[in-house]
């Protein structure tokens, strides 16, 4: 007997107390469209609708959704739903699952959570844009919970052609007021809101008053986007997408929007990793891949101190020197309680990423905040040990 899509949801969610083996399942959902369960084994959860090979459900471990949907969504094809990974042309396509991809460089084989989507230009695609492509996308659900994109566009074509490429990615936040985007420090941005003219960001993280929309440009691999009153970070990695899009419609333009709720900008916030200021060519044959990783890490409650308390990390080094450093409270929060949990972890352009196992961190030309009366920061630390940590509040 098929299952519905909510039945499998609810049944990943309560598999993740304890480990589970990954599996995947291919059903249709309450309205008949073909998609895509992946469950990893701790229990995180995908839903990927063949329809505009859009992933419509990211779930972690306790089944808190991450991503953004409207209740007005519309769900009926043609039309596509405003949500989650959504690609600048072919959105409202249904795609195939492709059985036997080609194989991709630097992949970790060991990962059995994915699943590999086909879309190929038909006669209809070639009336609008006249070239002949193949678009591949690999949805990938790591052991941890982390939700990995790989996107492949082929040049089937005789002539060459540019194309540009964004996945759109609404984030589920508590409040938009209370979320803070960082990484696009002192970057070049085009503001759609004034015909794209360009300026230079001058805060030292981007935070939200009023609408943005913005494509910053030639932006590092990684962004975070901390959201206070959850106490959960986003951290957006990728390769292959210089630039980042980041949007909220706000009060006025959201009324204007047929599937938005007139108050649901309060609790999303769309950042696409992407290809805007410049065009990525491709000759007859070749081939252009696009990466993107997202992870989710909430901090523990239990560590949540008055911020204006601060807090110290103690350096213990190989030499057994003993160094103090006075962090960002939140930095100084992951650090905390990623050390008590065994966990690995790489600061990195301003803010944590991370990684499995160990109990180390390695610093090497990192960017490190420091706590003052309010938000000022910077120090760089120049080193290239493997430090073990011990994590007090002062």
């Amino acid at each position: 007997m098929a299952s519905s899509s909510g039945d499998r949801s609810q049944r990943a969610s309560s598999a993740a107390v304890e480990d589970l083996k990954p599996f995947i399942e291919i059903n249709k959902d309450d309205r008949g469209i073909p998609e895509v369960l992946l469950v990893s084994p701790r229990g995180a959860a995908v839903r990927v609708s063949l329809h505009g090979g859009q992933v419509r459900s990211w779930r972690n471990e306790k089944g808190e959704e991450l991503l953004f949907t409207s209740s007005k969504a519309i769900y009926k094809p043609p039309a596509a739903v405003r949500e989650e990974f959504l690609f600048v042309f072919h959105r409202n396509r249904m795609w195939v699952v492709d059985e036997n991809p080609p194989p991709i460089q630097s992949f970790d084989s060991s990962c059995r959570t994915f699943i590999d989507l086909l879309l190929k230009s038909s006669d209809e695609d070639l009336k609008h844009w006249p070239h002949s492509f193949e678009l591949r996308l690999r949805v990938l659900l790591t052991f941890e919970g982390h939700l990995i994109l790989i996107s492949r566009v082929r040049n089937v074509n005789c002539k060459p052609f540019s194309f540009s490429f964004s996945f759109h990615t609404y984030f589920s936040v508590s409040d938009i007021s209370e979320v803070r985007v960082e990484g696009l420090e002192t970057l070049d941005y085009l503001d759609n809101l004034r015909n794209r003219e360009r300026f230079t960001e001058q805060g030292d993280a981007l935070t939200f008053e009023s609408e943005v929309d913005r494509a910053y440009l030639s932006s590092s691999d990684a962004v975070a986007v901390f959201d206070h009153e959850k106490k959960r970070t986003f951290v957006i990695k990728k390769e292959g997408l210089p630039d980042v899009v980041v949007w909220n419609p706000w009060d006025k333009r959201a009324k204007a929007i047929p599937d938005f709720g007139d108050d649901e900008y309060r609790r999303m916030l769309c950042v696409d990793a992407a290809c805007i200021e410049k065009q990525i060519p491709l000759k007859p044959g070749e081939e252009w891949t696009g990466r993107v990783e997202l992870s989710a890490r909430a901090l523990d409650n239990m560590m949540m101190h008055d911020k204006a308390k601060g807090f110290q990390v103690k350096e213990q080094a190989e030499t057994n020197m003993t160094n103090s450093i006075l962090l960002h409270p939140e930095v100084a929060l992951f650090l905390c309680h990623l050390n008590n949990n065994n966990t690995q972890l790489i600061i990195k352009s301003h803010f944590a990423v991370f990684c499995e196992n160990g109990c180390y961190i390695l610093i090497a030309m990192i960017l490190v905040f420091v706590l003052y009366d309010s938000w000022n920061w910077y120090m760089i630390l120049n080193s290239a040990k493997v430090l073990n940590l011990n994590c007090e509040v002062v």
